[in-house]
């Protein structure tokens, strides 16, 4: 009781060392046989006495510098005195330099390991095992040191932005930065960049085992099938033959693996260690709303020490790592990398703004790794300004869950707004309305989707042509709730004409497998359209999907993003045609969003709020007790809950909420819940363990009032670990009536393009025109386009890339991927460009005349270049061989990215790999010329 500040500090310095494994030993009463690593009291040294020597095998090898909690603002100062301690001789050993120094105050801990090449201070959770010190001490080089073998990256098989981030990262370990984030755009391969960075970090820094951090279940299974799929440009086998991955799903954790990929709420769990049903991971913890006062701390667990991971990979970094869940984060020595495609300002402060990747969406769409998007509007009178039913009317009532309905006269007048659609009230006339517009415009957004009748699998559509009928893109409905869904699948079934297989709902809360279902939408003709609640931002890889339609607002920018992060992706012609899109002739250049709420014109905000917040669901409640927040805000939280939920219940559901919770009462859950921090319970649990233990250290007597306090807690929220009691407590909620608005018809007040885009787009266009008028008599580029169409055979890479540099320089808003996007928006262009250099081309050919189509230039070679062989092979002078059609494929491909083909051009790829102008020769002889000259004219024709 009359201890001072320096003993206290010692004492929690003391708890740490022996939870960590230590033995704690006073100088005079030495036995260092006692255990592996024995920590030793104010031990002599030349220069004084060390607070404690850490001693491991017998021998020395560490030191710590204990001082009171208030100097913790100043442990960088005592450095110095800390590292005098560890140069000097130990009273009766003729030691060399110990190596691992801290400085600590028994609540902040700093650590330093001397073996490494540039030695620098870390803040640790707490003190490393004396098992790991002992193979620290075994080891010619540290893994800081080791960062540093680590060769060159070879850039074959990856994309430059995934060069870049490989190479930046690696940059960013080796000068021992803690923290490093990449950003890159959804879809352009974060997790293979990621795995690519750590099978490098396995293989050459003999990193020991390395954590991928995930959010949600969804995201882990995918990461898991990537690191089973993945093989290095370096070695032809599997990564899962060379090292092993496991996904963690309880709370044991193997420690024969190398790469570890788990739940943040899964592992904050097991710190805790408490049990996590699977069903807490199905939902990130950035959705829910509530915050304990003060986050539930995590202790040491001896089984995963801080050191047990030295690399922690946090997917979707953007969100769930804040608050409560960053305790995971701060427990573990490692470095971090963040992996994101939407950071915000909170996600750079965390990552100490070392951004070592930026490739946002932008860039990606003018590399060709995305395709750009178009937004669509349509509005009706109702979502723009509500409606009202007036007293007397009859109108039906439904009930949330079971969608009961009943006739009823409204004994009041209902106004309404827009937002309380789908959730107070219901119009199906609203979403007929605004289903039926999108169904009539489709055709005109998709005009190329045009099959004959007879198709078995093609729907009938507004085609124009009797003998035809229109393809439905693949659409995603982004819904409100299970019931917004529920509504929307049955008037488009009923709109299109179709089937169920025509038009399903993928949520975890649907009654067929989400997963199989997404499988269906991702890889097979059915279903056309897919609506989603829940499944938005998890990583779900669909290629062939080309309408986003928002029927739900979304105030999260980054969250936004992440949604329409679904359309981005590429697709192939043959990829679309063979996963259920057989009309398409084009390769999937955009996709379309069409808003019908008003979401891209919403205000949103950078990140979404994480702070308790009045009107907190009871659903985010359970949530947090499910996943191990068991703090006394919470379960008080969750005590006043379901008082108020049992006054509304019946007999009959107050019966059938028993039968889930093991028989007991509502009555018996609150009392235990509200026991669980009683003060008088914890009294008498204090008194009962201090009884029991009469000779034990107050040290021991804490454990076990801590360790009878978490048992009490837990007797407390068990029933809470049954998904089906947390799903039946949700839904018997939700059973209060929704009114159905039969009397109210909706309209459609705006449809269309979005005009303030269409008209920033031709300002760009007009501006563009201008530009290249100016400058068509001057440039060389300029002039051969303007020029004889022969002329265009002297056309260079060269030259494109320099009036591609002037048009960048003098005027960077009318980048060529600016301008190309502008076309969109006004007309319809013919293909994507993969690049700006195939994009001004392109330009330049539809102002100039040339095309009377914005086509991407790559389109044109193909198209020329069929047209080339059909004449060539005309009557029987010429056939060609397959082996000279696919040296012809390569000179084409080649024209289309570097615009001329010149002789010197076949000792580079892909000819040289292929035998090089040799080669050529063998092949087409005397003609050789010929054919060269003639691919440059006609293709660029």
């Amino acid at each position: 009781m009359n201890q001072n500040p320096e003993q206290i500090a010692r004492d929690h310095i003391d708890e740490q060392l022996i939870a960590c494994g230590w033995i704690i030993q006073d100088k005079k009463k030495i036995n260092l046989a006692a255990s592996l690593g024995i920590a030793v009291k104010e031990y002599s040294t030349e220069v004084g006495p060390a607070d404690y020597v850490l001693f491991v095998d017998k021998k020395p090898v560490g030191i710590i510098e204990a001082k009171r909690e208030e100097e913790g603002v100043n442990l960088s100062r005592v450095e110095e005195q800390t590292e005098g301690y560890a140069n000097a001789k130990l009273r009766l050993l003729n030691n060399e330099r110990l190596s691992f120094v801290y400085e600590s105050t028994g609540v902040v801990t700093r650590f330093t390991n001397y073996n490494d090449p540039k030695p620098r201070a870390r803040n640790v959770f707490t003190f490393h095992r004396p098992e790991t010190m002992l193979q620290w001490t075994k080891e010619s080089n540290t893994l800081r040191g080791r960062l540093h073998d680590i060769p060159a990256l070879p850039e074959e098989g990856l994309r430059d932005c995934q060069v870049t981030a490989i190479t930046n990262l690696e940059k960013s370990f080796k000068a021992q930065k803690p923290k490093a984030l990449i950003q890159m755009a959804t879809g352009s391969g974060k997790t293979f960049t990621a795995i690519t960075a750590i099978y490098r970090l396995l293989k050459f820094a003999k990193a020991k085992r390395i954590l991928f951090l995930v959010d949600t279940k969804n995201l882990g299974e995918q990461a898991e099938s990537e690191f089973r799929a993945f093989t290095a440009n370096d070695d032809n086998r599997l990564f899962t033959e060379l090292y092993g991955v496991t996904r963690l799903s309880s709370s044991f954790i193997p420690n024969d693996s190398q790469v570890y990929i788990s739940t943040i709420q899964r592992m904050y769990s097991i710190l805790k260690e408490t049990e996590l049903d699977e069903s807490a991971e199905t939902e990130n913890p950035n959705e829910t709303k509530f915050e304990a006062k003060e986050p539930v701390p995590v202790g040491y667990n001896e089984k995963v020490p801080i050191e047990f991971f030295d690399f922690v990979v946090i997917d979707e970094c953007h969100r769930s790592i804040y608050n409560l869940w960053k305790q995971v984060l701060d427990y573990f020595d490692v470095f971090q990398v963040g992996l994101t495609a939407t950071p915000d300002n909170r996600t750079f402060g965390y990552f100490n703004q070392n951004l070592v990747c930026d490739y946002g969406y932008e860039k990606a769409v003018i590399d060709g790794v995305l395709v750009p998007y178009n937004v669509f509007t349509v509005e009706t009178e109702i979502t723009k300004k509500g409606s009202k039913i007036k007293i007397g009317e009859k109108v039906d009532k439904r009930e949330r869950l079971t969608r009961k309905k009943f006739w009823e006269a409204v004994d009041e007048d209902i106004e309404y707004t827009g937002k309380q659609l789908d959730k107070d009230i219901v119009n199906l006339s609203t979403i007929r309305t605004i289903i039926r517009a999108v169904k009539e415009n489709l055709p005109a957004m998709f005009p190329d989707r045009v099959s004959a009748v007879g198709h078995p699998e093609l729907v009938e559509g507004e085609a124009g042509a009797s003998n035809q009928v229109f393809e439905v893109p693949k659409t995603l409905i982004f819904a409100k709730s299970d019931s917004h869904a529920e509504d929307i699948i049955d008037i488009v079934r009923e709109e299109f004409g179709e089937e169920n297989k025509f038009c399903k709902k993928i949520t975890y809360r649907s009654e067929e497998d989400p997963k199989s279902v997404l499988q269906q939408f991702r890889n097979d003709y059915y279903p056309r359209i897919a609506v989603t609640v829940d499944m938005i931002a998890t990583g779900t890889d669909i290629r062939p999907l080309e309408v986003l339609l928002f029927m739900r607002d979304v105030k999260s920018r980054s969250y936004y993003e992440q949604m329409k992060g679904r359309g981005t992706r590429t697709c192939s012609v043959e990829e679309l045609k063979a996963k259920g899109t057989p009309s398409a002739k084009f390769s999937k250049d955009h996709f379309v969003i069409i808003d019908a709420i008003g979401v891209e014109s919403s205000q949103k905000t950078d990140s979404r709020p994480l702070e308790k917040a009045p009107g907190v669901s009871l659903k985010d409640v359970l949530q947090h007790v499910a996943m191990g927040n068991t703090s006394e805000d919470m379960l008080t939280t969750l005590a006043n809950r379901l008082i108020r939920l049992e006054r509304q219940l019946s007999e009959k559901d107050k019966t059938r909420f028993s039968e889930q919770a093991n028989g007991f009462t509502i009555n018996h859950i609150v009392k235990q819940l509200l026991n669980a921090y009683d003060p008088d319970s914890l009294e008498g649990l204090k008194f009962q363990v201090q009884s029991s233990m009469p000779g034990a250290a107050p040290v021991e007597k804490e454990a076990a009032i801590k360790k009878e306090h978490a048992k009490l807690i837990e007797n407390a929220v068990a029933v809470f670990h049954n998904p089906e009691l947390r799903d039946f407590i949700v839904d018997i909620r939700k059973k209060y009536d929704q009114v159905i608005d039969v009397v109210n018809m909706d309209t459609v007040t705006k449809i269309g393009w979005v005009k303030d885009q269409a008209a920033s787009a031709t300002n760009t266009i007009t501006d563009f025109k201008a530009w290249i008028e100016n400058n068509k008599d001057e440039i060389t580029a300029l002039q051969i386009f303007y020029g004889q169409p022969y002329r265009r055979r002297g056309f260079s890479y060269k030259m494109i890339k320099d009036l591609c540099e002037k048009l960048k320089t003098e005027k960077p808003l009318l980048a060529p991927m600016n301008v190309w996007r502008a076309y969109e928006q006004l007309e319809k262009t013919n293909g994507s460009a993969k690049n700006e250099l195939i994009a001004l081309v392109s330009l330049i050919r539809r102002v100039s005349g040339i095309d009377s189509t914005l086509t991407s230039y790559d389109k044109t070679v193909d198209t020329n270049f069929a047209d080339w062989v059909w004449k060539k092979q005309q009557g029987n002078t010429i056939k060609f061989s397959e082996e000279q059609m696919q040296w012809l494929r390569m000179m084409k491909d080649y024209i289309a990215s570097s615009f001329h083909l010149e002789k010197d051009d076949f000792d580079l790829d892909p000819f040289n790999k292929n035998g090089g102008l040799s080669k050529i020769w063998s092949l087409f002889g005397e003609q050789t010329d010929e054919i060269i000259n003639e691919l440059n004219e006609v293709l660029a024709a």
